[in-house]
């Protein structure tokens, strides 16, 4: 084997080597399994919770394992938008921003609940919140509010739509994002989910969950005849089953949409800050092979 030969050959080793490493899934305490990989030229962590696990997203004391981010303010909270109360995380609704989780996950089963406050921004309008899946890139990428995300909507008489926000990474271009659903057109023009209906791609706008009111009103505390969620002063919970390239979401146990070809598959998990005052808790990651704990929600 000649000097060159040599050369190369190590060269592969180090390659092979680096490619094995940079595959590696290594078992965190959390008990998660975490993937190592890179995007975009910077190095993330990619966690899947790990079979027979349940991950705590929250840990009811203070807001370890998550960032925070205000349109106009950035990383700072001068206002303590976001805070820990009772065992529960507040959001006051002043402001525009989120609440986000360090880490970035794929193939879960999300479990939470959330109750509003009384604050609200005084419009008139809806009280607003959201969870955002799969949000990529930089923080404040999508109008310097959100990320580039799928918004699961919480906002009243909307619980369950989705939403695709294409953000725009460093140097301007459009960080994709897409779904498709299934869906029926109703009678005020608007798609809605409906298993086995009509493929329909969505890129950039809302899809309405399966039993959206017909020309629903959205004012403050206004119910939709078809709604799920519980009424104001009450908790709801809320499941995001994110597995491959496929989300269901779950309305207090009632399946409400479904989408599938969705791209990205992972990312963080951020939970919207939008004039509304939100309370959540029992931020619960588990694994897609064990099924989610049967309990009524505690309304207390």
């Amino acid at each position: 084997m000649n000097g060159n030969t040599k050369k190369l050959s190590r060269l592969a080793f180090l390659g092979t080597q680096v490619a094995l490493i940079a595959g590696i899934f290594l078992r965190g305490a959390s008990g998660c399994e975490v993937e190592l990989s890179s995007s975009a030229g910077q190095s993330s962590q990619v966690v899947s919770p790990s079979s027979g696990k349940v991950t705590q997203l929250f840990n009811g004391q203070d807001l370890s394992g998550f960032d925070h981010w205000l349109q106009g303010v950035g990383e700072e909270d001068p206002n303590r938008a976001f805070s820990v109360v009772d065992g529960m995380i507040r959001i006051s609704g002043e402001g525009i921003g989120y609440l986000a989780t360090v880490d970035n996950f794929r193939d879960y089963h999300l479990s939470l609940e959330y109750r509003w406050g009384m604050n609200t921004d005084g419009s008139g309008s809806v009280r607003n919140s959201g969870i955002l899946l799969h949000a990529t890139g930089a923080h404040g990428n999508y109008k310097g509010r959100w990320m580039a995300s799928i918004e699961c909507q919480l906002a009243q008489g909307c619980e369950g739509d989705l939403i695709v926000m294409q953000g725009q990474d460093l140097a301007g271009n459009t960080i994709p994002v897409f779904i498709a659903s299934d869906t029926t057109l109703a009678s005020d023009g608007r798609t809605r989910w409906n298993r086995g209906g009509t493929k329909t791609d969505y890129s950039g706008r809302q899809f309405w969950w399966s039993r959206h009111q017909v020309d629903f009103e959205e004012r403050l505390d206004n119910r939709g005849e078809n709604d799920v969620a519980n009424p104001v002063g009450e908790w709801t919970r809320v499941e995001c089953l994110c597995i491959g390239d496929r989300i269901t979401i779950k309305i207090n146990g009632v399946t409400v949409n479904e989408c599938y070809e969705v791209s990205p598959s992972s990312g963080k998990i951020l939970l919207e800050n939008e004039g509304s005052e939100v309370f959540f808790r029992n931020l619960e990651l588990y694994s897609v092979s064990v099924p989610i704990k049967k309990t009524n929600t505690d309304n207390r």
